[in-house]
């Protein structure tokens, strides 16, 4: 990954740029959530096997496409998330893009409840690379880790695409304004 150091220490000391100078002071956590609850987006169950055998899972937003060539994406995941050790621990893990009917698997995997892979139905085919809910996802992606670096309280981990598997129909659950939705029908 390239760094534009000249750029970076630049914008650090408060250097002003085409747009306007450059703040020093940073935002605060809550002023960055508000921030972002008016970016709405997709919602993703981030899926790898752990060390035990065990399916591990978490609700994650924070995914976004990289590269076409070769197809790349990224997920950020909370740091200390035993989701987040299933996919460094085995270098996989499975983006399962949830449809518009999937609003309590969402919440489900956000809420840490530690049974939810025994309250839905999922799969894993030996070419998968985690656990596939089969009822929730509309489109799931299996990914080999490429690269991991931590930033802050998450870490950004790229996952190189081997396979993507599309099982019912694309219209997407959405989040945003701090609230689910389904993409309007026209």
């Amino acid at each position: 990954m390239t760094e534009y150091a000249g750029d970076r220490a630049r914008l650090r000391a408060g250097a002003s740029g085409a747009s306007g100078a450059v703040g020093t002071a940073g935002a605060t956590p809550d002023e960055f959530r508000a921030m972002m609850s008016g970016f709405p987006t997709g919602v993703s169950v981030v899926s790898a096997t752990g060390p035990d055998g065990a399916p591990r899972g978490m609700t994650c937003s924070a995914v976004c496409s990289v590269s076409l060539d070769p197809p790349t994406l990224l997920v950020c995941l909370r740091d200390g998330s035993p989701t987040l050790e299933a996919v460094t621990d085995s270098g996989l893990f499975a983006v399962n893009l949830l449809h518009e009917d999937a609003q309590g698997t969402a919440e489900l995997f956000a809420s840490g409840n530690p049974d939810r892979f025994q309250l839905l139905p999922w799969e894993q085919a030996p070419e998968a690379a985690g656990p596939h809910l089969v009822r929730d996802a509309h489109t799931v992606a299996d990914c080999d880790v490429v690269l991991a670096q931590r930033v802050g309280d998450h870490v950004t981990v790229y996952g190189e695409i081997r396979r993507v598997v599309r099982r019912h129909h694309p219209r997407p659950l959405l989040y945003g304004l701090r609230q689910f939705r389904a993409w309007p029908r026209s």
